[in-house]
């Protein structure tokens, strides 16, 4: 096993019939629910999240059908989280094509990101465990709450990096930490598989995103499918750029303020280009490696087999990624 593709071979039945459940929930009465909803998901991604759900329930020796629904219900909630993303960015392009906002509007976008939430709650009912929907109410709660951090340190180039680790920890790493634990869950894994499942998602979550947030300079249109240096457009301070601040003085320090202040029209290369003589790629790839050794110690005592293979592959995966 070597790539992202021997992964999805070694579930290929499960995640065959994942996507027959998430074409299946999507099924609306009202035709633009329909029509918008088959337009995101059709734009393909790579679906980590439910993989790692699927992988989890696996490797902690699942059998039975229900991991399937909760793929889709992981699928659903990241798939709104990204609609809702579109509009407060207003990004125009995400997976190389226009964002459903720029299609169809701000407030078509909002109803059925809406959907997405309430559909996914909905199939959640049918798994009738408490102890997950805890968790998942835990986690949509922890998303908002990192998506209005995440606002509130726009355009502020004083964010320290313990904050951002806050920010991204509730914006995307308690997702990728809900979708391993609630593999262990469904299989009835004792609490010491289950706490290791939980840690590997947290830690491997956070590494996907600092990874994220370097391509968002290294990366190119074509492979990321949206545009470079959007986050800093936008102006949220990542870890590159908090690394750079604390490393620069004089006039590069006031162009990378200046940058994420937006007072100036500072050209994205020339960014980058301080970014890269101050080493912030570098460092903020090491933090993403300590992140990803984390993930990859948290499950050493969980029984071998080709599913564990795959989330430890997975963890060398998300650092050599490039979109």
């Amino acid at each position: 096993m070597n790539n992202y593709s021997d992964i999805q071979e070694l579930l290929k039945v499960d995640l065959q019939k994942t996507d027959k459940a998430l074409i299946s929930s999507l099924s609306s009465n009202v035709a633009l629910i329909n029509t918008m909803s088959n337009y995101i998901i059709s734009a393909g991604g790579k679906r980590i999240r439910p993989l790692l759900l699927l992988l989890s329930a696996r490797a902690t020796k699942y059998n039975g059908e229900q991991h399937h629904i909760m793929a889709v219900v992981i699928e659903l909630i990241h798939t709104a989280t990204l609609l809702h993303d579109d509009i407060v960015d207003e990004s125009r392009t995400r997976r190389g094509r226009n964002t459903a906002n720029e299609v169809w509007g701000n407030a078509a976008s909002v109803l059925v990101g809406d959907f997405l939430y309430s559909r996914a709650f909905e199939l959640m009912v049918e798994i009738d465990s408490m102890s997950i929907m805890k968790i998942m109410s835990k986690v949509t709660n922890n998303i908002a709450e990192g998506e209005v951090m995440q606002l509130l340190n726009c355009h502020n180039p004083k964010l320290s990096e313990s904050e951002y680790f806050q920010v991204i920890e509730n914006k995307t790493a308690c997702l990728f930490k809900a979708s391993t634990q609630i593999g262990a869950i469904l299989s009835g894994a004792d609490k010491a598989f289950e706490s290791a499942l939980k840690d590997y998602g947290l830690h491997l979550g956070n590494a996907f995103q600092i990874v994220d947030d370097i391509l968002d300079f290294e990366s190119d249109v074509e492979t990321m499918g949206k545009e470079i240096g959007d986050d800093l457009s936008e102006g949220k301070t990542t870890l590159p750029m908090i690394y750079a601040l604390k490393h620069t003085s004089g006039k590069e320090h006031e162009i990378l303020v200046g940058a994420i202040e937006n007072r100036d029209n500072v050209g994205v290369d020339k960014v980058i280009n301080i970014l890269k003589n101050t080493g912030a790629f570098e460092y903020a790839r090491g933090k993403a490696k300590e992140s990803a050794d984390l993930a990859r110690t948290a499950i050493k005592d969980l029984p071998e087999s080709n599913y564990k293979k795959a989330l430890i592959l997975l963890c060398d995966l998300s650092l050599q990624r490039d979109s």
